[in-house]
Parts: structure tokens; C-alpha cells; sequence
């Protein structure tokens, strides 16, 4: 089988899940692959980077919305509500955790979990991220109503000020600031309303460029999914792309 630059570098059994897992690398980017192998019906997909926030203006956050927001193959407005309505998946999401974005899916349909591949992969590494969009997803100002003052608006702006409202989630981000103060984890990865006006354009961008660079991916398949159609396909965003260093683990 053409494994399309991929190398094997580790197998092993994973026996609490049931699985057979091996490690593949792209020979040529350094991209990393895990592939775990058993008895499942569902042809699962991931794609995650590390995104480790600086300060609190929630880039991760905001950059994991606008991904959804059309890609350059796909430039519909919302290419991933389209999918839900065309698609046979039973699982289409994307999460932003304090140190991480990921990208997953899950279908029992070959065919289905290719083109699903196609979009996803088209939509992290080809975003448009146009100026328009970070402005409806992070912030912008509008006039209030009846002739009010001028008002901070966005789509992550406005969840945010939601959640950083609830007790439980205030008390668990206090903690963990406390606990480890000289950290990432000190930061709210999700945005502070006060902050995320902070966030600009140029700074998404670039956060995007180093972040989700196509060497920096890790992706994880599981299930009998077509794998030299996955391989083919996750090469063509891999293959001439400058390897670069990894970005340092989280400091503890």
C-alpha cells in the first residue's frame, strides 16, 4: 500500500481501549499520525494542535470559530452547517481546551469520511479568516439602541461574557490561576470580555500561521477508515510544506 510519505515508527497493543495503535510520521513536514486499529463501526477522525494561550484574549477561541467560517475550496458562510444537513455522520464538532484545539468527526460511511476529511483539512489549514468575519466573531463596536452609546459586540465577545458570569466556572479558572500562576494555564483560553477587545486582526493571523502550521498537526484515526484515500488526501496539505520545530510543551 502507498503510504504516501508516512513512515511507521511505533505499534503497539492499547488493551484498556481495545485497539491496535501505530504511529506514523510524514517523512517530509514531520507531521504526526496515530492510527488506532479494532472492532468499531464508526470511521472517526481528528486533528488537533497545540494552542496555548498567551494572555486572555481568547485567540484560540475566536480562530476555532472562524476556521468554521469557510475555507478557500469551500467558501460558503457556515460550510459545516451545510455538512450536517448532507452528511451521514453522527458526530461533526470542534473544542477548545485550555492548551489545545481540536477538530474531530465520526461516520460509518467511507464515503462520507472523505469528504468530511476534505472540508475539515481544507478548514483549518485554508481558512479565509477575512477581517469581516474576526470582526462578528470577536468584537466590534455598533450603536446601541436609541441612540445609545456605542456597544461591544461579537459572537465569542457575547458567550464569553455569559460564562465567565457563571460561579462554577469563575471558582475553577480562580484555582487554577492560583495553582499555577507562571503558567499558560493562568490564562482563560475561552476569553475575557475585558480582554478579548484587545485581540487584534494581524495578531489572529499570526496565531493562526504559527499554531496551525500543516508540520505542527497531529491527527488521530480510528476505525476501518479507507486509509490510502486518508493518507493521499492528508498528504496533498503536507506534502512541500517547510518542517519547523515543535512548539515547547506547557511549562508546569
Amino acid at each position: 500500500m502507498d503510504m504516501h510519505g508516512f513512515t511507521p515508527v511505533a505499534e503497539r497493543d492499547l488493551a484498556i481501549a481495545g485497539v491496535r495503535a501505530r504511529r506514523l510520521v510524514h517523512e517530509a513536514s514531520g507531521a504526526e499520525l496515530l492510527l488506532l486499529a479494532g472492532d468499531e463501526p464508526n470511521l472517526s477522525f481528528a486533528v488537533g494542535f497545540q494552542t496555548l494561550p498567551a494572555d486572555d484574549t481568547g485567540v484560540a477561541h475566536i480562530l476555532e470559530h472562524m476556521v468554521l467560517a469557510g475555507s478557500e475550496r469551500f467558501p460558503l458562510k457556515d460550510p459545516f452547517f451545510e455538512m450536517i444537513k448532507g452528511s451521514l455522520a453522527g458526530f461533526l464538532n470542534a473544542m477548545t481546551y485550555p492548551d489545545r484545539t481540536v477538530y474531530p468527526f465520526a461516520t460509518e460511511h467511507p464515503q462520507d469520511f472523505l469528504n468530511l476529511l476534505q472540508v475539515y483539512l481544507d478548514a483549518v489549514f485554508r481558512p479565509r479568516l477575512s477581517e469581516t468575519t474576526f470582526q462578528q466573531e470577536a468584537w466590534h463596536l455598533e450603536p446601541g439602541e436609541n441612540g445609545a452609546a456605542l456597544q461591544l459586540r461579537g459572537v465569542v465577545y457575547n458567550e464569553m461574557k455569559g460564562a465567565v458570569a457563571n460561579p462554577s466556572r469563575a471558582l475553577q479558572h480562580t484555582e487554577t490561576s492560583a495553582l499555577f500562576p507562571e503558567t499558560a494555564y493562568r490564562h482563560e483560553s475561552g476569553g475575557d470580555p475585558v480582554a478579548i477587545p484587545e485581540l487584534t486582526y494581524a495578531g489572529l493571523k499570526a496565531f493562526h500561521a504559527a499554531h496551525y502550521h500543516p508540520a505542527r498537526a497531529r491527527f488521530v484515526l480510528r476505525g476501518d477508515v479507507p486509509l490510502e484515500a486518508t493518507l493521499a488526501t492528508l498528504a496533498s496539505y503536507l506534502d512541500g510544506v517547510e518542517r519547523v520545530d515543535p512548539l515547547p510543551p506547557p511549562a508546569l
